[in-house]
């Protein structure tokens, strides 16, 4: 399966906040809109991505003090993309390999969508159900 038919079945809906709002404004956001991470924008490009992770691991360092930083101190800024013609596997072993688990799509240089690793998954689940139930298609035809 392709990201362009994840993001086909499951929207391109991208939650995106600025740079300069504060880590605890954006702790809200992620909480209002039930995710894992943000993607940070500054005129129409993605500068980085804040997850639930960046904010853990700045407030371990900082304290309560983290909450006041703006989100460009804290967010992950070396943004790994991801594009609509590239495959799940292909999607699996990066992030695998660099322990993320939120990909920017990136068409034609805009931000189409967000592939989380729960999508990956459930694309995987989905796969080899369907493989399993030809399997069992085939077996009692034959």
């Amino acid at each position: 399966m392709l990201v362009a038919e994840i993001l086909k079945d499951k929207g391109d809906a991208v939650y995106a906040i600025a740079p300069d709002l504060t880590v605890g404004e954006a702790c809200g956001e992620l909480d209002r809109r039930r995710v894992g991470a943000l993607m940070v924008c500054k005129n129409d490009k993605v500068v980085g991505v804040l997850s639930e992770r960046d904010v853990v691991r700045a407030v371990a360092r900082e304290g309560q003090a983290a909450l006041d930083q703006p989100v460009s101190a804290v967010m992950t800024a070396d943004v790994v993309f991801a594009a609509p013609a590239e495959t799940v596997a292909i999607l699996m072993g990066r992030m695998t390999d660099r322990r993320i688990r939120h990909l920017p799509v990136l068409r034609d240089g805009r931000l189409a969508g967000v592939i989380s690793i729960g999508d990956v998954v459930k694309c995987q689940i989905a796969e080899a159900t369907q493989e399993a139930e030809s399997l069992r298609t085939y077996i009692a035809a034959g």
